[in-house]
């Protein structure tokens, strides 16, 4: 008899079952990955963390976030150097209005920042794909690797992406053109085309060049528009370079 009422309140729509707790549906599960490797001096990595707090500052971003379909993302953010060397800066973060946004942001700010040694984008790439899944499920999971420099540590980065896309990652790229690079620079690929051909991977990927690090602010919201957004130029789809390489002198 207790089975009938059940069976019958359930047909009816006066009870629900009650459903497993399962991970949050956003619209996108959004990695940021951070190059702190010694090629980056302190001025640099402020830029850096000060481009990416900005950009969750802007109310474009937040509009963006907010007409998603979910209207909601997750965001971490690590910083990257040596094969084995990655830091959990922010931790996953729902974002999904101004406040949370801005809360983002703060914590950036926050964050101990710390200068490192070597360059291991493939050691960022396979760390970042463990951190998937956390909590939230999107329906796009996304790292973003932003650097200045090529891999010199751990194994091939080629390889390392084309798992990670595998796992249904997107890959995309925010390369830093270095106004006045070192002596190393001149035995290295030009970056755009190192991370065009070697880091980015997956549905949609695209590289954004920024010119100098005084363009990194404004490479990293033209960045963000596209991940959270998918809107992009239709005459450059994979592509975007923002700012005007000055020297140093």
């Amino acid at each position: 008899m207790r089975s009938i009422v059940i069976a019958a309140l359930l047909v009816f729509g006066l009870l629900s079952p009650v459903r497993a707790a399962g991970p949050e549906p956003v619209d996108v599960e959004l990695i940021l990955a951070v190059d702190v490797s010694r090629s980056i001096d302190p001025q640099e990595q402020s830029l850096q963390f000060s481009g990416y707090a900005a950009a969750f500052r802007d109310p474009k971003i937040i509009d963006g976030i907010r007409g998603g379909p979910l209207g909601a993302i997750a965001v971490m953010l690590f910083t990257w150097s040596d094969h084995n060397v990655q830091e959990v800066l922010v931790p996953w973060t729902l974002i999904h209005d101004a406040a949370s946004a801005r809360a983002f942001a703060d914590a950036i700010d926050a964050a101990p920042k710390q200068a490192r040694l070597y360059t291991s984008i493939s050691g960022a790439i396979a760390f970042g794909v463990r951190q998937f899944g956390q909590g939230f499920e999107g329906t796009r999971r996304v790292m973003d690797i932003s650097g200045d420099g090529v891999n010199n540590s751990g194994p091939s980065v080629a390889e390392a992406r084309d798992a990670a896309v595998a796992q249904g990652v997107t890959i995309n790229g925010l390369a830093i053109i270095d106004a006045s690079p070192g002596a190393w620079a001149q035995y290295q690929p030009p970056l755009d085309e190192y991370y065009r051909n070697e880091v980015i991977g997956g549905v949609g990927c695209f590289l954004v060049v920024a010119e100098g690090f005084h363009a990194f602010e404004e490479a990293v919201k033209r960045k963000l528009v596209r991940e959270i957004a998918m809107s992009w130029p239709e005459n450059d789809p994979t592509v975007l370079r923002v700012g005007v390489l000055i020297p140093s002198r």
